[in-house]
């Protein structure tokens, strides 16, 4: 099983990652593509590329959280693809063989009953672009191995779902069971997850109660070592995706103690 920590804001800098990671005994760092130094056009891929030869430290990636190429504005949505060209470019140079991303829900209306979600009240031209996104997903990835793998966030609507199911007819793409966010949710997407374990290849571990996420190990009423056995039996890699250092060397001592 491999199990690996993101990129904290405290250990921003790929160095002090990889002795924290090895500290730890862990075995992948996901790089965060939110935070500045991260950006395509800052990345230093070389560095990254020497840190690892040196350490032995392997890397995912993390997109930006509000990575959308389904954006029904077309200069927006041709910057997001260029972004994603670009991180399959440092991929394949660093050898991240995950890259992790959120499925935006865009722009909603709220109403007096109800919200309305524009990817469903346009639901073809959605659906249009996604099969766009797979299809460049597809040609840009080649033979190189690399899965984009969705991740749950508070609850999928109905949409979502069947962008992923469309999606998921790519080998290019997978499923990410991030364990906190389906428990904060009260378990809305787990079952729809399951059903599709198949495709399940990254997990992001950190516990959680309802209405409450990225906690330590322990700190919630997560069973930890129901989802580690999961993420182990499908070969899965797993972030412990807690948010500062302290909380992820009490949470690997957690695993060590499970």
């Amino acid at each position: 099983m491999f199990l690996g920590m993101p990129t904290l804001i405290e250990k921003s800098d790929v160095k002090d990652c990889v002795k924290l990671c090895e500290s730890l005994g862990l075995d992948f760092i996901e790089l965060n593509m939110n935070l500045p130094e991260y950006q395509p056009d800052r990345i230093d891929v070389e560095k990254l590329v020497d840190v690892a030869k040196k350490s032995g430290e392997k890397y995912t990636i993390h997109l930006d959280e509000n990575f959308n190429p389904c954006d029904f504005n077309a200069y927006v949505s041709k910057a997001y693809i260029r972004t994603l060209k670009d991180t399959f470019d440092i991929a394949k140079r660093i050898g991240a063989n995950v890259i992790n991303t959120h499925l935006s829900k865009g722009v909603y209306f709220t109403m007096p009953d109800r919200k309305i979600f524009l990817f469903e009240k346009y639901l073809d031209s959605y659906v249009e672009s996604v099969k766009a996104f797979r299809d460049f997903c597809e040609k840009e990835i080649g033979g190189y191995g690399i899965k984009i793998c969705i991740e749950n966030t508070n609850g999928y609507e109905d949409f979502q779902k069947k962008a992923i199911d469309i999606l998921l007819e790519s080998q290019a793409f997978g499923l990410t069971f991030d364990i906190g966010h389906n428990r904060a949710s009260g378990g809305k997407d787990e079952d729809f997850i399951v059903e599709r374990e198949d495709k399940l290849r990254h997990f992001h571990i950190h516990d959680a109660l309802l209405g409450r996420d990225h906690l330590t190990l322990g700190a919630g009423d997560l069973d930890i070592a129901k989802y580690l056995k999961q993420a182990e039996d499908l070969g899965a890699r797993a972030v412990i995706e807690t948010k500062t250092v302290e909380a992820l060397r009490t949470s690997c001592e957690f695993i060590k103690n499970l």
